[in-house]
């Protein structure tokens, strides 16, 4: 069983906000992925498709049965991977997902990633719920492991889920086959790396409280909470940090229970102080996204996404699925074929470069932010600007302000990135 050492990156934050703690008719996602601090993270836009019956989709490490039919997806992920550690589709889903340990062990061979589950689900579903399915489904068939870091140490986690749609979201917790899941159909709430569904659950895996029983951790008389009972008694050490920073994200939710909007979620998304925006050691906030998902169906959904690392000093950038929507390639990394380090045998025994242009003229720029206080900070205040625009547009639309045409909005993302990468050079 691989475990978790002090210096591992396994600390991320969820957050989503369901009316009325929406300050407008729309549920609010939000998540920052914490990686290894050098760990290239692309934005990659994959259109829907249809599938011959009977093919095999190669995911991360192992290959699953495709689906004859995919929807389009707007992924952030770590370069070297084939899922995702949040995204949306064209449907207004979105999903992020968190590692965990938990008392069932980790299984030692290759399986589904939980972020191969996260992409698998975006790609099937059209609804929170029905996300949900897709992966407790995939779970079951095929299980979760495998090592999730771009090293060939062994390094391998289970996985916890925000799924959100334009009405409702659900978190889900897993141990290894087992789950748990809670429904938001109002109010605010927030994921860290830690089980955090107690007694109130809303759907489960069949065999979540025989299997307790079973092991001993349930007497099966009192109440069955699924953090308490699955948790570990020992936590790592990063999950012990991991409740600080839960705490911190549900009082800032708290503090702002009616108000919240993309901003707000931005602002929580770049609070160093409680730790939800990492810069720690060997790793940090390596990218962040934001969506607004508005309950009204003739309203687009939009999702910002960052596409580099620490938003305090990112730039987020509008995304919107439509006509003419296009990869952008200064966010995508280079590909190495069956050459990757990830393809060889055995696994991570070399390194490439994965570094995308966006990301490589960010570095530059927060290295002149550390360098040149004055420059630096008319460079951040170039960010806040292009990041405010982009805000005041989508607003401006969400409000029936701005009507632009329908390329205008598909190619939003692309121009916004363009842009930013203007301001670097």
């Amino acid at each position: 069983m691989a475990s978790s050492s002090p210096d591992s990156p396994c600390s991320c934050d969820c957050f989503v906000s369901v009316p009325p703690a929406s300050a407008i008719p729309a549920v609010i996602f939000a998540k920052n992925s914490d990686r290894p601090r050098d760990e290239v993270q692309e934005v990659v836009f994959v259109p829907a498709g249809t599938h011959t019956p009977g093919s095999r989709l190669q995911c991360t490490y192992i290959e699953v049965e495709q689906v004859s039919k995919t929807h389009a997806v707007i992924l952030s992920r770590p370069s070297w991977l084939w899922g995702a550690e949040m995204g949306a589709n064209e449907h207004g889903v979105c999903i992020g997902n968190e590692a965990v340990w938990t008392k069932e062990p980790v299984g030692e061979g290759e399986a589904l990633l939980g972020m191969d589950l996260l992409r698998l689900a975006l790609e099937r579903s059209s609804s929170a719920q029905e996300a949900l399915h897709v992966i407790t489904g995939l779970l079951e068939h095929y299980g979760q492991g495998g090592g999730c870091l771009e090293d060939a140490a062994p390094f391998s986690y289970h996985s916890t889920f925000l799924l959100a749609d334009r009405t409702e979201a659900w978190v889900l917790e897993t141990a290894g086959r087992l789950w748990a899941a809670q429904r938001i159909q109002e109010g605010a709430r927030n994921i860290s790396n830690q089980l955090s569904i107690g007694t109130d659950i809303s759907a489960q895996h069949p065999e979540l409280r025989t299997h307790a029983q079973a092991k001993g951790w349930w007497d099966g008389q009192g109440a069955f909470d699924f953090a308490q009972i699955f948790s570990l008694t020992q936590q790592p050490v990063r999950m012990e940090a991991a409740k600080a920073r839960f705490q911190a994200g549900r009082e800032l939710l708290r503090q702002w229970q009616g108000g919240i909007t993309a901003e707000v979620m931005m602002g929580i998304l770049r609070d160093k102080e409680s730790g939800i925006c990492m810069d720690s050691g060997g790793f940090r906030t390596t990218a962040s996204m934001v969506s607004v998902l508005p309950q009204d169906p003739t309203q687009p959904c939009v999702h910002f996404l960052t596409a580099t690392p620490d938003p305090s000093r990112s730039v987020f950038k509008p995304f919107i699925f439509g006509v003419g929507v296009a990869q952008a390639p200064q966010v995508l990394s280079p590909t190495f074929g069956a050459q990757d380090p990830v393809r060889t045998l055995p696994r991570f025994q070399t390194q490439v470069d994965r570094r995308h242009t966006l990301y490589r003229g960010h570095q530059a720029a927060l290295g002149l932010m550390e360098r040149d206080q004055d420059r630096g900070q008319q460079l951040q205040q170039k960010q806040r600007d292009l990041e405010q625009e982009g805000l005041e547009a989508t607003q401006g639309l969400l409000a029936g302000e701005w009507a632009p045409p329908l390329w205008e909005l598909g190619s939003l993302f692309q121009a916004f990135v363009k842009r930013e990468s203007q301001a670097y050079a």
